[in-house]
């Protein structure tokens, strides 16, 4: 495997300062109070260490996908007052991202400080990985850590120009990322058997790759959420007005195909929770697969699906979950998901959770400490499964590796 430079690797001289790359892209309530604060904790431990070396903290985030500039509703400031909370100290805060007040609070900074930037994204350069940008950034700080894996899949200017800056004696990996990346590497490459996958979500094109790698893989596969209709189109189920996507019918065709080739056991929905629209008031029917009434949509999985799962996931000896069973977010349809939540989480097996919305239900159901390991990231966890390499990960490998 090749080898990522850790931040253990790095010998920091006292008084440098460090610039660390963390994933505070929090969900807020419509107050800017933050709903969960898991990402804002699993990066404490890297702060802690780079202050313990003597050092002074640059922190830089993105939050959400503002437009054009600054929004209200997307700075970081409420993630600075829970931090500093969470650290029981102050945490400075910088109106802007390299612009005068960052500038002149950067310069300010003592040894064991810690400051955060404003959202990295009011820049127009982050997302489009520009030089310019990221050479400011580095103008701030002696070594570069980068703990910010929920970005790692995105070649942005915080997380892939900007090691241009650095020399591999000033630029690594620090603890939240290698616990991200290994734990996917070893799921993917020595998993205890029987492995059992659980997808979810509402499309089957954004997991399509990941399905497809993971086959030969696993052993059983179970498939819920809305991407579950395309599949049970494929068998030639009525769906009624559930979520199809019409054009990856034959693609979940020769999925199934596929795992009937290699063994693999696949459970789709036997009986799903329908409704006529997505709301409160609508009336709800549990029915089988294929009783969905024309007009109507499945939203959730229903209780004989979770029994079936139930008894799927009862040997495995790991799990990988990524996706919702149905639309969560309403509480009539979050019921497939939570149970299936608790069943992942008093199994004997090691759990691993895609980030995102699948660590929200977790998080809705209560569950987070029952699973073994919960990644920060939605999108770059799936990425690492399908076997991609991450644009943010490649960069931080030691020479001699690439």
């Amino acid at each position: 495997m090749s080898e990522i430079i850790s931040i253990k690797d790095i010998e920091f001289k006292s008084g440098s300062k460090v610039l660390v790359r963390c994933d505070f892209n929090t969900p807020m309530d419509e107050f800017n109070n933050i709903t969960d604060d898991r990402r804002i904790r699993s990066v404490i431990p890297t702060i802690r260490y780079i202050l313990d070396q003597g050092c002074s903290v640059i922190l830089a985030s993105h939050l959400g996908r503002p437009k054009n500039g600054y929004e209200d509703k997307y700075s970081l400031l409420p993630v600075a007052k829970r931090l500093g909370r969470l650290m029981d100290r102050e945490i400075k805060f910088a109106h802007d991202v390299v612009g005068h007040d960052a500038k002149e609070k950067v310069q300010k900074l003592q040894s064991g400080e810690i400051l955060l930037l404003e959202n990295l994204r009011f820049e127009k350069g982050e997302t489009k990985d520009d030089i310019n940008l990221a050479k400011s950034l580095s103008e701030f700080a002696n070594y570069y850590i980068n703990d910010a894996f929920g970005v790692c899949h995105r070649a942005h200017s915080s997380v892939h120009a900007i090691t241009q800056c650095y020399d591999s004696e000033h630029k690594a990996a620090g603890f939240l990322l290698i616990k991200e990346i290994e734990f996917g590497q070893n799921l993917i490459r020595h998993p205890s058997r029987p492995f059992v996958a659980v997808t979810g979500g509402s499309k089957v094109s954004g997991k399509l790759q990941a399905l497809t790698n993971l086959l030969p893989r696993i052993d059983k596969l179970i498939i819920g959420g809305g991407m579950a209709f395309t599949f049970l189109k494929a068998l030639g189920e009525n769906i009624g007005n559930s979520l199809l996507e019409e054009e990856l019918v034959e693609e979940a065709s020769n999925i199934l195909k596929k795992g009937r080739e290699l063994g693999v056991k696949i459970y789709l929905p036997v009986d799903v929770v329908a409704a006529q629209s997505f709301s409160n008031d609508s009336a709800i029917k549990y029915v089988p697969v294929q009783e969905i009434p024309n007009g109507w949509m499945g939203l959730d999985i229903g209780p004989a699906s979770v029994k079936l799962f139930k008894e799927a996931i009862a040997d495995a000896q790991t799990i990988w979950w990524n996706g919702p069973m149905g639309v969560f977010e309403m509480d009539k349809f979050s019921k497939g998901s939570i149970k299936m939540s608790h069943a992942i989480g008093e199994s004997f097996a090691t759990t691993v959770v895609g980030g995102g919305d699948t660590a929200d239900v977790v998080e809705r159901a209560g569950d987070t400490d029952e699973m073994t390991f919960i990644s920060t990231g939605g999108g770059a966890s799936l990425e690492l499964i399908e076997g991609k390499e991450l644009p943010g990960v490649r960069v931080l490998l030691r020479e001699d590796d690439i």
